[in-house]
């Protein structure tokens, strides 16, 4: 096809483009010379001297405008696509089948009594994308390595659906339980692409846009961080991302584009599925989203291959020797395209063509039909193969393209193109039979017209199924399928968490800390060592983690090409191709999608990773929530550190970063172990089941969040009696009363068991409480388990009553119970209802603020004065102390003025 190439652009940043040639000949010399050096060196060859000339003309400041998009035209020209291997009526033929399956399972699950929806116009704009990978391109796992990455568009699982249902992969059955998981159990399929929902076909989830190319972007490097650190040969491997143009709205889909081509990840093609519909309308009707992604893509150092018309415009394009039809493309924005996709023949010829004379003359051969089915370049699958060939022998860049499609094509003139086509879910008789029609199947019109129309198969042993059978097979298997190969790794024994486990005698160190020696214990294992992905967004230090750089290094495929300003230290900075831990700037959306590649790595590759994750506690959950929801559907697992975690500890930062919520955001992801330890012998117990539970012999999909905190303590060491089944499970008693007559219960998580136990000391020493103190290791995991119990009696009532753990493991202590954390009171609320006796928590509830620690606890009144005020004031209502004592302990400890609290310590490390 015509590119236009021998016409001044006309999108040119910054500086005019129409100069005039006072030297044809001399402009004809370097022009040969460049097409001299792709012939004889090669693209690369040439690439590279066309960028050391623009750097010099730089140098000697010529000003070159910048290139920041094309004429709206196909990238290849006609000339240089390569030869189709395919059979393009075979094909043509699966295709129509596949098309008519997809839209009847969605019509199909509109019927009466059932009405649970579906999208069709998606997956119709992008078969024939699809069409070409799974004939020609995408990578099965039958040879023993992870295959092809793909990433699906979410709303053209229908298509998906419908050819596997033609590779004998899904049943009639399972296509008519289409987003009826539950009531039509086991046959159920997944509306989108959801791996936990269906775990042997779905690899990705990709419905909630715009995490479809940020992940893709992080499985293309993780790829080659395996391959770096040889765990994996992943070099045949590559990552296919299906996305929508309106998709790329979304921040998520083009936010992380520079680290794809910055580490020349070239294992990794976009496909725009550029149809200009959002959900609602045009993407940019005024505009023109394809050019306006060119530029983009572009600009961040990508290859970018446009797709845009199919071959009946060649001929066209062939004629234009003055560029007028270029000029007419490039100028007619992306509404109006919409339009002519509804319009008639007559209607494109006078608007289209009309208003130029020499545009006039080029279809004046032609019929009004055939100027009707001038197609888009993303119907067309000699085209489609020539861009994804290109894509794949394109070295040193990640490549994008960017494919024009109708959306809703072939569905009829009621679908097509039509703003509202995302949204229409049901054919009626007279649209199945256009349809039908359309794609030359035979189905008769009685078979319409009488019940639910039905599903094609051209039979088993025809053409089109062999054929489809034999390209698979040829690619090392079906796609998509999720396959897990990962053996159960040797874990440590417990030599290794003994030093953790031991406490921290005199010295006082934060929880974080405390993790992070174990982890580099853990790191020093000879069978796991080298698993671990250690993550985080540019804050190392802050979590006392740069004692790794010198022994771990941070990736960087290239290595670390200066001297670095502390490589004097001990502690200096290294970066190597071979690095450990993964850098990835300030991004906790680019690390939280490291954290889901390496821990899906298991199923992906056949070889488990650890990813540690470890970032502000306030930027997590918060931040990329979305992300950890993808993370369990993608049965990803893992290590998730909530740093400098609680709303008072890092009080000196102030509002943004007081984190007194994220435990119960966790709470709300059913694959999130959720732990808020105080001790190292905590954390070392619950690291270590969570290893068994993740990686030993039964594993289970989960990921563990525990959070952590930048507050020195000291950190007893474990009791001789400890209850590690309490530790585990959520609950056990760390401070047993020795003094006092009045009983009382305190229950503490995290940083505030120390205030715990101080308020244990002055309850005993000034008002004759014995008061237990018991750490919450989780009160997630306490709630999750007693629902868990509440729903079993609920439906096996004949059977003898269950009793939730909490309430058997406080069952002999007697109450009052009074609950503190530095979380808002709506985590220590969770096990309010099955505590056996009375409750009140106490939390830090608002936002946060910059102040002292103890000036922010006892503005909150958490500290460990308002503990012995609480506890005092239930005993009050319960009778057993005078309520006289209650005025008193409040006007003793001032709790009404803030600035009368102790300070506490101030600063803090990890």
């Amino acid at each position: 096809m015509a590119s236009g190439s021998d016409r001044n652009p006309i999108i040119i940043g910054g500086l005019p483009s129409q100069v005039p040639d006072f030297d044809p000949e001399e402009t004809q010399e370097w022009l040969d010379s460049l097409d001299a050096a792709v012939d004889e060196r090669g693209r690369e060859r040439a690439r590279y001297l066309m960028l050391r000339l623009i750097e010099r003309a730089r140098e000697k400041r010529v000003a070159v405008p910048e290139m920041r998009s094309t004429d709206y035209v196909n990238t290849i020209a006609t000339k240089d696509e390569p030869f189709f291997p395919g059979n393009e009526e075979i094909e043509r033929r699966i295709l129509n089948a596949t098309r008519w399956n997809a839209a009847v399972m969605v019509s199909r699950a509109q019927r009466p009594g059932i009405g649970v929806g579906g999208h069709i116009a998606t997956f119709a704009s992008s078969a024939s994308l699809y069409d070409v990978g799974f004939n020609h391109f995408f990578r099965g796992k039958d040879e023993g390595d992870g295959g092809d990455q793909i990433f699906f568009q979410g709303h053209a699982s229908p298509g998906i659906y419908a050819r596997a249902f033609l590779l004998d992969r899904l049943s009639e059955q399972q296509l008519d339980a289409f987003r009826q998981e539950k009531s039509k159990a086991p046959y159920g399929l997944s509306s989108y692409p959801h791996p936990r929902l269906m775990p042997d076909f779905w690899e990705f989830p990709t419905v909630s846009m715009g995490l479809g190319p940020l992940g893709a972007i992080f499985q293309a490097r993780m790829n080659r961080y395996m391959e770096a650190r040889e765990i994996a040969d992943t070099s045949k491997s590559h990552v296919w991302a299906f996305l929508g143009d309106g998709e790329m709205d979304e921040p998520e889909s083009l936010g992380q584009l520079t680290i794809a081509a910055r580490e020349h990840l070239d294992n990794l093609t976009f496909v725009v599925n550029c149809n200009l519909q959002r959900l609602d309308g045009p993407v940019r009707g005024n505009g023109k989203v394809i050019q306006e992604l060119e530029s983009v893509f572009r600009g961040a150092g990508w290859n970018v291959i446009k797709l845009v018309w199919d071959r009946s415009w060649d001929p066209l394009l062939a004629q234009d020797r003055d560029g007028v039809l270029v000029n007419k493309m490039n100028t007619t924005p992306d509404g109006q395209f919409q339009t002519y996709a509804t319009e008639t023949g007559s209607y494109i010829r006078d608007h289209f063509f009309g208003d130029d004379t020499r545009l006039r003359a080029m279809v004046e051969g032609m019929t009004d039909d055939q100027i009707l089915h001038l197609g888009r370049g993303g119907h067309d699958h000699k085209k489609i193969f020539a861009a994804f060939a290109a894509a794949k022998a394109h070295k040193g860049q990640p490549t994008v393209i960017l494919a024009k499609t109708v959306k809703g094509w072939t569905l009829g003139p009621n679908f097509e193109g039509r703003n509202a086509t995302h949204q229409m879910k049901k054919l009626t008789v007279a649209d199945l039979k256009g349809f039908r029609d359309r794609l030359h199947l035979p189905i008769s019109d009685k078979e319409l017209e009488s019940g639910a129309p039905p599903y094609y198969h051209p039979g088993r042993d025809s053409e089109e199924i062999q054929y489809m059978h034999d390209r698979r097979k040829s690619h090392g298997g079906y796609v998509p399928t999720r396959v897990v190969r990962a053996k159960p790794l040797t874990l440590p024994g417990e030599k290794t968490y003994a030093s953790v486990k031991k406490g921290s005698g005199q010295q006082s160190i934060a929880t974080t800390m405390a993790f992070v020696r174990l982890l580099k214990d853990l790191m020093r294992d000879k069978e796991i060592g080298r698993r671990f992905v250690l993550i985080a967004p540019d804050e190392y230090r802050t979590f006392g983690m740069d004692s790794f750089f010198p022994s771990a290094k941070i990736y960087n495929p290239l290595g670390q090409q200066y001297e670095a300003v502390d490589r004097d230290l001990l502690l200096a900075y290294k970066e190597s191709p071979t690095g450990q831990m993964l850098h990835d700037g300030i991004s906790e959306a680019g690390c939280t999608a490291s954290l889901i590649a390496a821990g899906s790595a298991y199923a992906t590759h056949g070889e488990p990773l650890i990813p540690v994750y470890v970032f502000y506690s306030m930027f997590g959950f918060q931040r990329t929530g979305d992300q950890f929801w993808q993370m369990a559907d993608q049965l990803a697992r893992g290590f998730v550190l909530g740093a400098t975690a609680g709303r008072t500890t890092l009080t000196g930062e102030g509002l943004q970063h007081a984190d007194g919520h994220s435990q119960l955001l966790a709470s709300t992801n059913p694959g999130c172990v959720a732990y808020d330890p105080a001790y190292s012998y905590e954390i070392a117990y619950i690291v270590q089941d969570g290893l068994r539970r993740m990686y030993g012999p039964d594993s289970e999909d989960v990921f563990y969040y525990l959070t952590v905190y930048n507050e020195p303590i000291q950190h007893p060491a474990e009791p001789t009696s400890v209850d590690v089944d309490g530790i585990l499970k959520g609950i056990h008693r760390v401070g047993e009363a020795t003094s006092g007559s009045i009983p009382a219960q305190v229950i503490a998580s995290g940083v505030a068991v120390p205030w715990a136990l101080e308020a244990q000391k002055i309850l005993a020493a000034e008002w004759n409480v014995k008061a237990d103190v018991w750490s919450a290791t989780s009160w997630n995991e306490l709630r999750r388990e007693a629902v868990a119990v509440e729903q079993h009696n609920l439906l096996h009532p004949e059977e003898e009553q269950r009793v939730p753990y909490v309430t058997r493991k406080l069952g002999a202590a007697e109450g009052p119970f009074v609950a503190v954390s530095d979380w808002m009171r709506s985590v220590p609320d969770q096990i309010s209802r099955w505590v056996p006796g009375t409750y009140q928590s106490l939390g830090a509830d608002g936002f946060g603020f910059a102040d002292t620690r103890g000036a922010a606890r006892r503005h909150f009144h958490i500290d460990a004065q308002s503990i012995v005020v609480a506890v005092l004031t239930e005993l009050a209502k319960e009778g057993k102390v005078d309520r006289s004592v209650l005025k008193q302990a409040i006007d003793r400890y001032q709790l009404l003025d803030v600035a009368a609290a102790d300070p506490g310590a101030a600063g803090g490390d990890a």
